[in-house]
């Protein structure tokens, strides 16, 4: 128990506290009584046409399951997707510096090939210059704050 003092209230020990929540937590409402949901029933069984060890899985959710499954005709069949975009040859060119002189250079270490000395400085260039491209390509304005990106 602690000591009396003017600024505290008195303070329940331990097994008072724990008996006022215990009685607060019974006494608090009317408990829900909740009934069990019923168990969904398991699907017919069908043997197996295929030699499967799960059954034709082309039948399931039919109701006469000795139709065997057929696709609707009058599907939805999507549109050709459109044709990809072209890219610039310089800019094609300055990807190539940058994925492809990389690509050259660890194919040479991997198989210790010998390589001119000329030509790895060349691939090194290709790929400084292919970024420093690309980088003062990018746009210099902000965006259209009005603009997210979505297309109609």
């Amino acid at each position: 128990m602690q000591p009396d003092r003017p600024d505290q209230p008195d303070r329940p020990d331990g097994d008072d506290e724990e008996r006022v929540w215990r009685a607060i937590v019974e006494n608090y409402g009317e408990r829900a009584e909740l009934d069990e949901p019923p168990a969904p029933e398991p699907p017919p069984y069908s043997p197996a046409p295929f030699g499967g060890r799960f059954g034709d899985l082309r039948a399931v959710g039919h109701e006469d399951e000795d139709e065997p499954f057929v696709a609707d005709e009058e599907g939805f069949e999507p549109p050709d997707p459109p044709p990809l975009p072209r890219v610039a040859p310089d800019r094609l060119a300055a990807w190539i510096g940058i994925f492809g002189s990389p690509a050259v250079l660890l194919f040479v270490l991997i198989f210790s090939l010998s390589m001119p000395r000329l030509l790895g400085y060349l691939l090194v260039a290709a790929f400084v210059g292919g970024f420093i491209y690309l980088v003062f390509r990018m746009p210099r304005g902000p965006r259209d704050p009005w603009d997210d990106g979505a297309q109609v």
